[in-house]
C-alpha cells in the first residue's frame, strides 16, 4: 500500500444560538493544499456575504481582508484553523484541520464476499 497524501479536511457547521437543535454539518471538503482549503472558506464567505446581516457581513469581509492571511500561515504550519461568524441567531463555523488522506484498497486481487452478489438493483418502473 502506498503512503497517504497530506491535506486538509474542511467542514462548515451551523448552530442555533437560541439553544434549539444541535449543530448541523452543512458542507465538507477535502483540500490537498493550504491554499485550496483557504480558498474554500473565502469563496463561501464571498458567496454568502450579500445575504448576511451587516454585522456578519463585516465579520466576513474583515476575515477576507485581514484574517485570511493569518489563516493561510497557520495552515502552512499544519495547524488547525477555525473561522466563525454570527448571523442573526445562527453561528456559522468553518473548521480546517490537517489530515492524512489514505488511498483506498484495490479490490482487483481480493475476493469479493459472497453477499456482494446478492445485491441487485431495483428495476425502474
Amino acid at each position: 500500500m502506498n503512503g497517504g497524501r497530506y491535506g486538509f479536511w474542511c467542514e462548515c457547521w451551523t448552530e442555533s444560538l437560541t439553544g434549539q437543535g444541535r449543530p448541523a454539518l452543512v458542507a465538507s471538503f477535502g483540500a490537498y493544499s493550504a491554499q485550496q482549503a483557504n480558498r474554500w472558506v473565502a469563496v463561501a464567505l464571498q458567496t454568502i456575504s450579500p445575504a448576511l446581516d451587516s454585522d456578519a457581513s463585516t465579520e466576513a469581509w474583515e476575515w477576507l481582508y485581514d484574517g485570511r492571511i493569518a489563516t493561510r500561515r497557520a495552515l502552512l504550519r499544519a495547524e488547525p484553523c477555525t473561522v466563525s461568524l454570527t448571523h442573526a441567531s445562527t453561528r456559522i463555523t468553518w473548521m480546517i484541520r490537517p489530515v492524512l488522506f489514505l488511498p483506498l484498497a484495490h479490490r482487483q486481487n481480493a475476493e469479493v464476499p459472497a453477499c456482494a452478489y446478492d445485491l441487485r438493483p431495483h428495476p425502474v418502473e
